[in-house]
This record gives structure tokens, sequence and C-alpha cells, in this order.
């Protein structure tokens, strides 16, 4: 476990020159496909270090986020797969934006642990997102499918807010394991930011894979009752597990 950090780094010093430069750059394509409808903003911390995590459900759908997140003056660092890093130009803005690595090829790590990196940014005071399920979801109506300990891990490790989040639209842009982008006509995208969970039951509790389990599946029901309010629908009651299908959480499953 680690501290929290005692120095917040400021809203106004987050928005540096490279995340300007990454906001030039998608900015105005991301506000040409869609609009971005922001729910219960406020939940979002103004300064200090928080886990953000989302539903994963197209393959945008993280840059809906990042879009959602520079409107509200908050620079996110994800985990990202780490042949993004070695693209040019792409690479570079990644690295000296603070995103992190993570190399799927290989049981081996050549970028490094990217848990410690993630931690690490949470103990400068920034924002980090963590998807807990990994992938995108293999739910077929596309509901948040079980979630990984990657994020309550972080939050409950560096003692920080843990922000539950859905989104939904971004799967009218660009459909889940799609390579087209619809264009036109102009779409919605819906970010509900859900209140920091309570994770006061947990205290004094080893990080064990029972607390870790438990504390996930509380970050899930809360993503997944964001997202039936921004659809207007009801999930299924069980959560859905890949293994329980036959399916790798990796890769494209259709």
């Amino acid at each position: 476990m680690f501290s929290a950090p005692t120095r917040p780094v400021s809203v106004k010093s987050e928005k540096t020159a490279i995340f300007r430069v990454l906001a030039f750059l998608i900015l105005p394509t991301m506000t040409l496909l869609a609009r971005y409808r922001l729910h219960d903003a406020h939940n979002v911390p103004a300064t200090g270090a928080f886990v953000l995590s989302p539903n994963h459900y197209s393959n945008l759908d993280p840059i809906a986020i990042g879009v959602g997140m520079w409107k509200i003056g908050r620079m996110p660092r994800y985990m990202a797969k780490a042949s993004l890093f070695r693209a040019p130009v792409l690479g570079w803005l990644m690295t000296k934006s603070g995103q992190v690595p993570v190399e799927r090829a290989s049981r081996t790590q050549r970028s490094g642990d990217p848990m410690k990196a993630v931690r690490q940014i949470a103990e400068q005071g920034l924002a980090v997102v963590v998807y807990p399920e990994g992938s995108l979801t293999r739910e077929p109506n596309m509901w948040p499918m079980r979630g990984k300990y990657g994020a309550v891990r972080t939050a409950l490790g560096a003692g920080i807010p843990l922000i539950p989040v859905a989104s939904w639209g971004a799967q009218e842009i660009l459909p889940r394991y799609s390579k087209r982008v619809s264009i036109f006509p102009r779409k919605t995208v819906h970010i509900r930011f859900g209140e920091p969970l309570d994770l006061s039951q947990f205290d004094g509790r080893p990080l064990d894979s029972r607390l870790l389990a438990e504390a996930t599946e509380m970050l899930m029901a809360a993503i997944t009752e964001l997202l039936e309010e921004l659809r207007g629908e009801t999930a299924p009651r069980v959560r859905y597990n890949p293994a329980d299908h036959g399916q790798n959480e990796m890769g494209r499953f259709e």
C-alpha cells in the first residue's frame, strides 16, 4: 500500500502542452462525429488522484472518455497496448503524455510492470483510467461483463477515490470489432459519472483475492447501474463470464 498524494496537481497545470497537442489533433474529428453529453460531472474531483473505471464496448469509447475528461478539466492516463507506443508520432505522444504501455503478446512484460506505473501516476495526484473488464465486453448486448481486479487494487492500495463511469453511443460510430466508422448522421455519446464508491467496509482487511473479488463486483454493479440509466434498459441479472461460454478474454470472438 502507498499513501495518497499530499500535494494534488491543480486542474490548470494538467492541461500541459502535450495534452493541448493531443486535443488539437483529436477534438476536431471527435466533435465532428458526435455530441458529448456529460452527466453528473461534479462527481469527478477537481484536484487529486483518483481511479476512473468505465465500461468497454467499442474501440472508440476510450477516446470518448478522454474527450469527456478534457471538457471537465482532468487529463486521463490510460493503460494501452504496447504496440501503439511503437507507432511513429503516436507512440511519442503517448509516452510524453504519461500513458501506460501493456505488453499483451508476451508473458514477459517488456514495458515493465503496468500496475506499478499506474500506482506512480496516482502518487503524483493524477487521474488514471483503468478498464475493469480488461477488454471489449463479450456480453452479447454489450452489458458489462465480469471485471478484473486492477482498478480496485489500485484505488484501495493508494487510498484514493474509485469512480465508476458508464458511456453509451460510441458503438454507433464504431461498432464492436468493426473497422468502419459511421460519420453521418452525427451521433450523441452520453457519459455518466457515478459517485466515488464507498470502500470503507474493506478498511483493515488484507488485499487478498476474496476482498478484491467483492470490491470488483461492487464496482461492476455500479457501472452497470449507470449504464442502465443511460440506456433506459435493465441489464441481465447474472454477470456475463466469458469462461462460462468457452471464450478467451483477449482478441476477437465474433
